[in-house]
């Protein structure tokens, strides 16, 4: 996906630039049933599909995914389309879409055959590749990563011929029909990298094959109680055009406050966490890092998704705006310098289903890495669709125009373990002695997880810690209100160290949920992070 900022407003989501993503109405818009949704079973790794189509960022994802694919069960890596990125049908139909980015800024590039689909295109298989060299190393570090062969049979195309396109049956989305009809009571996260055709092809198959049929209600329950789609927006219109009106029920989970990592985060960034971001971090940690941290693509690196492709600069070093607008690119996101972080988009998708002791993809404790449930202010004024077009269509075209310096955040604190952990498992690819690299430390809570109190009640909450390379841990804890359901602020005395005094809040009301959270981070190279979190429920 290109940049990953999304901005919400009446009836609209709109990602940024406002062509990648396609409008639709806020989930609060429809009323939704009551629905008996599965989750996944206590000790079992939860099931993942990735859709993706071959924007850099989704590539630069992968590799994270792949690294990191000791969590989960994946059940399918799917060549996707989107609105940026569609292969076409190799008998030389031409196609566009009304508004689309090829007709923007000035282009008219479309009707095309194809739009920035590189021939033989196969950065899927290449990630794999890459990760089946790794894979000896990898597993001494941790038995649980799938055997190489096992990720190549998961490998799918889906529907990439055409923007939009879902009117015909894909391997890709054949899996994941498949898998929504199977027997297991458990969730599928059906993650949408880029646009979702192949998704709503595999759901408009289910339709057309059982509608009209006495099962059809029992078919339709067990596919919205699995389906639960991870989306980076709207990117082909699909969702808004026919998996929202049909399947109104399916989680559809859009995440805020999580850890940003898309295009341009390091001019966003607070000073201490750019640095995960800039040349000399990426270059010792990522870029050096064997054949799997050399595909991570960076600034400058020489490389282009598809040649002469106008929207694709990053490849080129210690130029300006101005002077890549001279030579005819389209410059939506400033250019940066020589071997810094490009984007990861797409990762915070996943990022709630690690095992990280966050707990974030449940139900009962949902907030982890890759944010919390996003709630739409409906106070907030509208968003000035046309405003920004003009102010963007500016930005991107006149060689002369100079952007406003970014307001930097606040720090993140899921930057810094969110970054050391990529470090530390490109490590583990390049390190085949287990003592010759860090690991994450081990936090256990004594007691429950989830506990019931009543306002004003003091709770004596305490982790052990310890670490399998003899590390020193330390454990701070915090209060996470936005992912939570109390209103009012959770002050937390004296919350470094293994124990915790907490007092409910006396203005707590019944039904209220905190999220406490224990991190303990070890004094390793780089030092890693996991948790415990405590769900408080008012009583």
């Amino acid at each position: 996906m290109m940049r990953i900022a999304i901005l919400a407003a009446i009836g609209v989501v709109a990602c940024v630039p406002a062509y990648v993503c396609r409008a639709q109405a806020p989930a609060s818009a429809v009323a939704m049933p009551r629905v008996a949704y599965y989750e996944t079973p206590a000790g079992e790794r939860p099931r993942v599909v990735i859709t993706a189509d071959p924007e850099l960022d989704d590539s630069n994802s992968l590799i994270r995914y792949l690294l990191r694919s000791t969590d989960v069960r994946t059940e399918a890596l799917v060549y996707a389309s989107s609105g940026v990125h569609w292969r076409g049908d190799g008998k030389g139909t031409t196609w566009s879409v009304p508004g689309a980015e090829y007709s923007r800024f000035g282009l008219n590039l479309c009707p095309c055959t194809s739009y920035r689909w590189a021939p033989g295109e196969r950065f899927i298989d290449a990630a794999v590749d890459a990760y089946a060299e790794a894979y000896p190393n990898l597993r001494v570090h941790d038995a649980g990563y799938p055997a190489p062969g096992e990720l190549r049979a998961s490998i799918y195309v889906g529907n990439v011929e055409f923007d939009g396109e879902m009117e015909r049956d894909t391997p890709g989305s054949n899996r994941i029909r498949a898998l929504l009809l199977d027997d297991e009571r458990s969730p599928v996260y059906l993650h949408a990298w880029g646009g979702q055709s192949t998704i709503a092809r595999a759901l408009k198959s289910i339709e057309d094959e059982y509608r009209d049929t006495p099962r059809w209600p029992e078919i339709r329950a067990r596919v919205v109680a699995k389906a639960v789609i991870h989306p980076s927006g709207d990117q082909d219109g699909t969702y808004a055009r026919y998996i929202r009106p049909h399947w109104p029920e399916i989680r559809y989970r859009e995440l805020a406050g999580g850890t940003p990592l898309g295009y341009d985060v390091q001019s966003t960034a607070s000073a201490a966490d750019a640095r995960y971001f800039g040349a000399d971090w990426m270059r010792r940690n990522v870029s050096s890092r064997g054949l799997l941290g050399s595909l991570v693509r960076v600034w400058g690196d020489g490389r282009q998704m598809v040649p002469g492709d106008r929207f694709d600069y990053f490849g080129l070093a210690d130029q300006t705006a101005p002077q890549l607008k001279r030579q005819g690119y389209v410059v939506w996101t400033p250019p940066l310098p020589r071997g810094e972080f490009i984007s990861e988009g797409d990762t915070p998708t996943f990022l709630n289903l690690l095992d990280n002791g966050l707990r974030g993809y449940r139900e009962d404790s949902f907030g982890g890495w890759g944010g919390h449930r996003r709630v739409d202010d409906p106070n907030a004024p509208p968003f000035d669709v046309a405003a920004f077009l003009s102010r963007l269509e500016r930005e991107v075209m006149d060689p002369d125009f100079v952007a406003p310096p970014r307001v930097r955040l606040p720090e993140n604190r899921f930057i810094p373990p969110v970054m050391n952990d990529l470090a530390a498992r490109l490590a583990w690819a390049t390190t085949a002695r287990y003592a010759d690299a860090n690991h994450p430390p081990r936090v256990v809570l004594r007691g429950r997880e989830d506990v019931a109190a009543r306002p004003g009640e003091v709770l004596r909450l305490r982790v052990t810690t310890s670490d399998p390379d003899g590390d020193a841990v330390s454990v701070g804890w915090w209060a996470w209100p936005e992912a939570g359901t109390y209103a009012g602020r959770v002050v937390l005395d004296a919350p470094n160290g293994p124990a915790l005094r907490l007092r409910v809040p006396v203005d707590a009301k019944p039904g209220d949920r905190l999220q406490i959270v224990a991190e303990a981070t070890d004094d390793g190279a780089p030092p890693l992070t996991r948790y415990v979190k405590v769900i408080v429920t008012v009583r």
